[in-house]
């Protein structure tokens, strides 16, 4: 067995959660079992990540040598303290919290109990569907860890298909700004643009937009871009 290879559990059946496990799973680690969806889930995990077993979430934390915590935020600092006061993580055992919100502090229980914390945040808006794999490709993953876990942590997002992002916890209220920002922006200018054409009598206002603002975003992108080449230029 490839001592490189790690037996994955995870908590969080959501939108995130299932796409981890398969992109993780087919770089060649091994999926634990994932913890269980609602009943209205359970067909859309299954179809991302076949055959997963679903486990009991002590179970999947006693088995597991990477957990993955793809929670809301608002309960991933409870979960954490909760498993620890239970005795539930494990030295050595890594512990990857996916929430931009976070820093590796809301991890320091698993930490005290011997566990490795590292953060891993793919920064792309998920559907929870088998499309996000194609466009985890495309995608940078925001990375953070003790200096001596950062290669794991990056190891992982490459193995994912995206482009490691590391950054430092000082800046990552920055950061997780700027995320909601873009993330917010777009989908309010869209949707409210789409209502518009609505109301001018259009009735498939995606379709009609969906050019435009694509060419719009990918305009502004090289925009951006270019400014960068210039400033290092002068720089």
């Amino acid at each position: 067995m490839d001592p490189t290879r790690l037996g994955v559990g995870i908590i969080g059946a959501g939108r995130v959660g299932p796409v981890l496990a398969a992109a993780l799973a087919g770089a060649g680690h091994h999926l634990v079992g994932m913890s269980k969806p609602s009943d209205g889930d359970l067909e859309r995990v299954t179809s991302v990540v076949p055959g997963i077993t679903f486990l009991d979430v002590p179970d999947i934390i006693e088995r597991s040598e990477l957990v993955v915590l793809a929670l809301p935020d608002g309960d991933l600092a409870g979960f954490v303290s909760g498993v620890a006061e239970s005795g539930g993580w494990q030295s050595g055992q890594i512990v990857a919290h996916t929430s931009i919100r976070y820093d590796l502090s809301v991890l320091m229980p698993a930490r005290d109990s011997g566990a490795i914390p590292i953060t891993l945040h793919p920064l792309m808006e998920f559907t929870g569907t088998s499309v996000d794999l194609v466009r985890m490709r495309e995608a940078w993953c925001v990375v953070s860890a003790p200096a001596v876990a950062t290669p794991i942590a990056e190891a992982l997002a490459v193995e994912m298909g995206m482009e490691p992002l590391v950054i430092a916890e000082s800046v990552r209220e920055h950061v997780a700004s700027a995320i909601a920002l873009a993330t917010s922006f777009s989908a309010t200018t869209i949707y409210e643009a789409a209502s518009q054409l609505r109301s001018a009598g259009i009735p498939n206002p995606g379709v009609v937009l969906s050019a435009l603002v694509r060419s719009s975003v990918e305009n502004a992108l090289r925009e951006v871009a270019g400014n960068q080449e210039d400033a290092g230029a002068t720089g």
